[in-house]
């Protein structure tokens, strides 16, 4: 995958603005093998000069049941695949990782030392529901994504401290530090503007009838089935939305996703098993779309979340969670390159760190990773006191993929004194497992966010929102403060490159690899986006004449 320009530009932007106011590289992270395997990079099958026909109704097949469709609370990245049809942003990002306004009408302006940032924008815009969109709109989504308790976005918006309209469609935001991540996080699910009128009306049933700004709104949703949504006739850009309806039909098993594209029962679906890639490349009647990401997979250690993310540690008493050097030689007893390799027949990538090698902000230091030593690994358990073989249960998601992958990883840590005992879960439930800390390891990912602080911030810092893991490290939250607030992209780099080395040693994740976003179409279909933050966008798709 290539680097992303647009992204060193943009934090160029932040610097002008604001002038103006212990590990050794032995295991292979780059993304050679995939590109050899799986070919070119297509991100989007675009409609261009094809005719088309309007109306009809798109059905994709999805992989996994989203969490709660409420942009504060939600975590999972299938509910953003839906949130991008009836829920707009103010920012989005394009192919190369560049941010551009959506609901916004220009970047952020900066002033006062970069503690001060004011954005326009669009007038004339109405929520599904009918209400006017304007800066006031803005100013009471924001103000629920920092202040709802159980809000996944707070630790999104930095040092953000007052949210105000500072005229009918202009928005100011303060901080108490500057804040350089601000753009990419509005152009993600702390920047979905959701409608005053729907919040006052369901508050924290939200989820249950979403109501935003986007060219499609919700209908229904049957947990675990389907979701359905259809064209919104007030979308402000509705002559270029061209299908009636779109249903999102719940998939988790990837042959049965790939059956149902190849037999045209499903026009689109996404996250294809690299074992199905070869047999759909061949079918005439289908496009293969590919990008590589920006998020991870990995395995969460529980070290201290025993009463719900967000709430103060606790020190869970167990040998994994109690010791970094059981962590790592849980990580030391992981051969990654031939676990893509073998599972994922070359399509992904190992990985050790948060921050894709593509990225602007990669360093030597940020993309090392230990050595494959299962012998080095049985020592560390010895010198640590432990008894071997370690029981160590994991949780995984029940779809056949995963399975498969947590009984490879099964296997290489058992050479280093670990027990791992595998325990599949339901997709959603799993999610909630996850927030309530109940689980001592879990293989789960993240799909990535084109700058570095949607990586690591939320995740690794005492108390953010996504830190399930209830980890704690002063360093690495003075470092992760510190890159968030600093506009040079070489000094944020090193600053990433120097918490992502703690977080190595402490290892509350244990990263494995990066996956390639893999996703089918039929050829009826044109106007298809899959970008590096793994979200499948449909909203502009039609179907071709003839």
């Amino acid at each position: 995958m290539p680097r992303i320009p647009r992204l060193a530009a943009y934090a160029a932007v932040f610097a002008l603005a604001l002038s103006a106011s212990a590990c050794s590289e032995v295991q292979k992270t780059s993304t050679e093998s995939s590109d050899k395997i799986a070919g070119d990079v297509v991100t989007t099958i675009g409609i261009g000069d094809k005719e088309i026909k309007e109306g009809g109704t798109l059905t994709m097949g999805l992989s996994a049941d989203p969490d709660a469709l409420d942009p504060t609370t939600s975590s999972s990245l299938y509910t953003r695949y839906v949130m991008e049809t009836v829920c707009q942003k103010l920012y989005d990002i394009d192919a190369d990782g560049g941010i551009v306004p959506m609901l916004a009408t220009a970047l952020p302006e900066l002033s006062e030392g970069g503690l001060v940032a004011t954005f326009p924008v669009k007038e004339g815009v109405k929520f599904a529901d009918g209400t006017p969109f304007d800066a006031a709109a803005v100013v009471t989504t924001l103000k629920r994504n920092l202040t709802k308790p159980d809000s996944s976005r707070a630790s999104e918006l930095g040092t953000l401290s007052k949210v105000e309209a500072s005229g009918p469609y202009e928005v100011r935001l303060t901080f108490k530090e500057p804040f350089s991540p601000l753009t990419a996080s509005l152009a993600d699910r702390a920047g979905m503007i959701m409608s005053p009128t729907a919040l006052k009306e369901l508050g924290d049933n939200f989820a249950d009838h979403p109501t935003c700004v986007g060219p499609f709104k919700f209908v229904d949703r049957v947990p675990g089935t389907s979701i359905t949504v259809e064209k919104d006739p007030g979308y402000y850009d509705a002559e270029n939305v061209h299908l009636d309806k779109i249903v999102y039909r719940i998939m988790t098993d990837a042959s049965i996703r790939a059956a149902n594209l190849k037999s045209g029962d499903v026009q689109v679906a996404d996250s294809l098993a690299p074992a199905d890639m070869a047999d759909l490349r061949k079918d005439g009647e289908l496009s293969m779309m590919q990008v590589g990401s920006f998020g991870y997979q990995g395995v969460q250690i529980n070290i201290g979340n025993q009463n719900g993310v967000g709430t103060p540690v606790a020190q869970i008493d167990t040998p994994i969670a109690k010791s970094k050097d059981v962590r790592r030689a849980f990580s030391m007893a992981v051969d990654r390159e031939q676990l893509v390799q073998s599972v994922f027949h070359g399509y992904y990538d190992p990985t050790c760190s948060p921050i894709a090698d593509s990225s602007e902000f990669a360093t030597e230091a940020s993309q090392a990773c230990p050595e494959h030593d299962p012998a080095g690994a049985k020592k560390l358990l010895e010198e640590a006191g432990v008894t071997t073989p370690l029981k160590v249960t994991m949780q995984t998601s029940n779809t056949p993929s995963s399975l498969q992958f947590a009984q490879a990883l099964q296997a290489q840590v058992e050479a280093a004194g670990f027990d791992l005992r595998i325990e599949p879960v339901e997709y959603t439930t799993l999610l909630d497992n996850n927030d309530r800390g109940a689980f001592e390891a879990m293989q789960l990912g993240w799909s990535g966010r084109v700058d570095p602080n949607g990586n690591t911030f939320n995740f690794l810092t005492t108390g953010a929102g996504q830190n399930t893991m209830g980890y704690s490290n002063a360093e690495v939250d003075e470092l992760l403060t510190d890159a968030s607030s600093e506009t040079d992209t070489a000094k944020r780099a090193d600053l990433y490159g120097k918490a992502i080395a703690q977080v190595q040693e402490d290892n509350p994740i244990v990263y494995l690899y990066r996956q390639r976003n893999l996703t089918g179409l039929s050829k009826q279909i044109a106007g298809v986006s899959v970008f590096s933050d793994g979200v499948v966008r449909i909203s502009g798709a039609a179907y071709l004449a003839g």
